[in-house]
């Protein structure tokens, strides 16, 4: 407020009351009625004011009386043509720059309200008249609130000229002014501007102090922020007060600097400040980010006084620190207490439900939203999508995605999830070019999100588009879009891409992981031990999917050395407690024939699951011992905490095909339906294959024409190998044609039908599947076999010669 208004004192309420009722004037002097157009708190009020200076012939003369109304219509959000109005017939009369000064400080006000669209053209326009005047001249007053207008409309071209005429006007060391440039290249982002300004400013106070703590808070500058607050004390005699205490809470959360958070709380109480529920509120949630539950629950316990923000602080919190159940507990305090439930509160507790499970709970939250008339705010829109995205309902969280109106990037990135994770990968795509066609540009959590999609689809050309854009963009070297390009590049079988954004980029726990998994499945599956072991060196933490990945890589490159070698590491970090890793060594000893030790190590766990059982009963089957593996199925039924899952009856299926038990594999096939396990394809190839390898060849046609559905590649490649061994040409071609319809690209069935004919004496159409070959330019990858020696393990290909003298030192 301008210097002539603000020494100013407001009448008592009761004088107030009496004006505003009074049916003719009480006060005939300016002087009088101008402590009462200053003071109207309400519209309504403003306007009678208005009309009594009207009536008592004060306006348009009385510039202060003018200036006062000017800014109790701006405090009240008035339109911006009703000051415009008042200014224009008290201009006439003026005799010095206040009441330009005071419309372009109710501008200011405006800025921030519901009536700000043309208020930065009035305000530039009335300093800009100011600046060509002869007579008025821009003063302290002008530059301040003018700099405002240029921060809140984020004009810094018009920010730098306001900037370099105050200082050739002589105003740079002008408190005020300071102060109103430091919030303007703070809003700016600009923090070496702020950092200038400050260095130049001869005297400081402790808006001074706050201005720069919270907009390098504001800026993501955690640490600038941390230094300027401990700079305050050090520094200067100023005492931190509510909002610098405020503004520095927030960012030692962030930092989850403990000491720091208990030194700001301990001068807290020092200074009395403990008793603000807002300071409390700022302790909460400080205390939660930095995981202090005790502390965080003795500051809420502590309060007298408590109102939605404290509960929706104290719900956060738990929620951050993993503590779901408390903040359902604190949720549901919050309801016994009747503290009104607000948008925030939804959209925290929401993702907690969503962890606990409770997506009945979740469902009963929507509909109080929807009752409450909630749903359409953006944060529990985005929260609901979420929620219904994760438990799989697409279509509910696409329907309300599509009802939302005024999204935001949270929203858009949501939903491309919601795609991405629930087999709508295609959508995904179409929903990131549909974003950017509503002009909101993809960020680093939408290329993360469509990545995947990517992947899952095998599109590498929309993978490569996303690559280009984010080195267009400089977001490449981000370490989460650098995984997620590693992992698109991997599953789209382009190992040397992946390897190559992995070598250029920053790298983490998950980055090694990836690439660990995504070699392993490969030729280059010893890549995954060495990526392995350079973790270790490089101090990186293993974790469950680390150790997977590298035994999985064991397993296929039969380094059975390099997998006990693994085991014993895991070991001696107790890692092999881990239910997960332990199934994975079952699988890499099973999988190198080493099934003896897989067997002790299975009956050492003192906890199996099903994957356990299934594992044991695979690799049995695959060593050959059918009746062991038989037999561990049927011992299945005496642990009374698993349950035979589709995977159980595949895995004993595919030991009865090759042991030649066709009753027995009947009978579990029929045992499967009766407990409403749904066939896979692959169960239906391993009855084909069981009925194909005995000679009943009509049984197994007869299965694949009773199928409601289309039979899939593997049960027609089961046939076909089936067709093969009993030498029936007729049925093969039959299996051919169909299977070459569904993967034209995959080479070994072609090989496989290509044997058939050549056993069969059949050369022209052997001739004509190698044809068929080249020209769908479908190639055979050659075999690899791997020989471990004292050098590590060596992979080479047929035709190769193999000899450790001529290896590489």
């Amino acid at each position: 407020m301008c210097r002539h208004v603000r020494l100013l004192h407001p009448p008592h309420f009761s004088q107030l009351r009496r004006f505003l009722t009074s049916s003719s004037p009480q006060w005939r002097n300016s002087v009088d009625i101008l402590p009462l157009c200053a003071a109207t708190e309400t519209l309504c009020a403003t306007r009678r004011a208005h009309a009594v200076a009207i009536i008592d012939g004060h306006l348009p003369s009385s510039i202060s009386i003018a200036a006062a109304l000017i800014l109790s219509y701006a405090n009240n959000q008035s339109q911006l043509s009703t000051l415009i109005s008042l200014f224009n017939g008290a201009v006439p009369f003026s005799r010095s720059s206040f009441l330009h000064n005071t419309l372009i400080r109710a501008c200011t006000i405006l800025s921030t309200g519901q009536s700000r669209n043309g208020v930065d053209k009035i305000a530039f326009f009335l300093y800009n008249d100011l600046a060509r005047g002869d007579l008025f001249k821009p003063d302290d007053y002008t530059f301040p609130s003018v700099i405002k207008v240029c921060a809140d409309f984020s004009h810094v071209a018009k920010g730098f000229e306001v900037h370099g005429r105050l200082i050739k006007s002589g105003f740079e060391e002008d408190l005020v002014v300071g102060n109103t440039l430091l919030y303007f290249y703070g809003g700016c982002g600009d923090l070496s501007g702020v950092n200038k300004v400050f260095d130049k400013m001869p005297e400081r106070d402790l808006i001074s102090w706050n201005t720069c703590i919270r907009v390098c808070s504001d800026n993501a500058r955690i640490l600038e922020s941390v230094t300027f607050f401990k700079e305050m004390f050090s520094s200067s005699l100023l005492l931190p007060n509510l909002v610098t205490v405020i503004s520095s809470l927030p960012v030692s959360a962030l930092l989850e600097d403990q000491m720091l958070v208990s030194s700001i709380h301990c001068y807290i109480f020092k200074v009395g400040l403990d008793i603000e529920i807002k300071v409390s509120n700022a302790l909460i949630d400080a205390y939660g980010k930095c995981g202090k539950i005790d502390a965080m629950e003795g500051v809420f316990h502590k309060m007298a006084n408590r109102n939605e923000v404290t509960w929706n602080s104290i719900i956060g919190g738990f929620s951050y620190i993993g503590y779901k159940s408390k903040a359902l507990e604190c949720f549901r305090a919050m309801i016994k207490d009747q503290v009104e439930l607000n948008t925030i509160t939804v959209a925290t507790i929401l993702p907690t439900l969503l962890e606990l499970g409770l997506f009945l709970v979740g469902k009963e939250l929507h509909a109080f939203c929807v009752k409450q008339d909630m749903d359409n705010e953006v944060f529990v829109a985005n929260a609901l999508i979420d929620m219904y995205g994760k438990w799989g309902h697409s279509v509910q969280a696409s329907s309300l995605f599509h009802r939302t109106t005024g999204k935001n990037i949270v929203s858009w990135n949501t939903q491309i999830a919601n795609y991405a994770q629930n087999g709508f990968e295609s959508d995904a795509l179409r929903l990131v070019r549909e974003m950017q066609a509503h002009g909101v540009n993809p960020n680093s959590v939408t290329l993360t999100n469509v990545l995947p999609a990517c992947a899952r689809l095998g599109s590498l050309q929309h993978g490569k588009e996303i690559h280009a854009r984010s080195i267009r963009y400089l977001s490449a070297f981000d370490v989460f879009i650098s995984n997620a390009l590693t992992d698109m590049y991997s599953k789209c079988g382009y190992l040397t891409f992946a390897q190559t954004v992995f070598h250029t980029s920053l790298k983490d726990e998950v980055s090694y992981n990836i690439l660990i998994t995504g070699c392993s499945e490969t030729s280059e599956c010893c890549n995954s031990i060495r990526l392995f072991v350079d973790m270790y060196h490089l101090g990186f933490n293993h974790d469950s999917i680390s150790y997977t990945g590298v035994l999985s890589a064991c397993s296929n490159c039969y380094a059975v050395k390099e997998g006990k070698q693994i085991h014993a590491f895991a070991i001696r970090r107790l890692f092999h407690q881990n239910l997960s890793i332990a199934n994975s060594f079952l699988d890499m000893y099973s999988k190198c024939g080493h099934i003896d030790i897989a067997r002790k190590l299975f009956d050492s766990m003192q906890v199996r699951d099903v994957a356990s059982w299934n594992t044991l009963i695979l690799g049995f089957g695959m060593n050959g011992d059918f009746d062991t593996a038989i037999h561990l199925f049927e011992s299945m039924k005496e642990d009374h905490k698993v349950q035979y899952d589709s995977i159980s009856y595949l895995a004993v299926l595919s030991a009865c095909s090759h042991a030649g038990l066709v009753e027995m594999g009947k009978m579990y096939f029929t045992n499967m339906k009766a407990q409403s396990i749904q066939p896979s394809d692959m169960h239906y190839a391993s009855m084909v294959d069981l009925l194909g390898r005995s000679g009943r060849m009509d049984e197994a046609v007869q299965l694949i024409r009773s199928l409601s559905t289309s039979p899939g590649a593997d049960t027609w490649g089961a046939l076909l190998g089936a067709s093969r061994i009993h030498r029936n040409i007729e049925l093969g071609c039959w299996a051919a044609e169909n299977l070459l319809q569904l993967k034209p690209d995959h080479p070994g069935y072609y090989v496989l039908l290509s044997n058939m004919y050549s056993e069969a004496g059949k050369w022209d159409q052997v001739s004509r599947i190698r044809e068929l070959m080249n020209t769908r330019k479908v190639k055979k990858n050659p075999g690899c076999s791997w020989v471990g020696t004292a050098e590590g393990i060596h992979g080479f290909v047929t035709g190769e010669r193999f000899d450790p003298m001529f290896l590489p030192s």
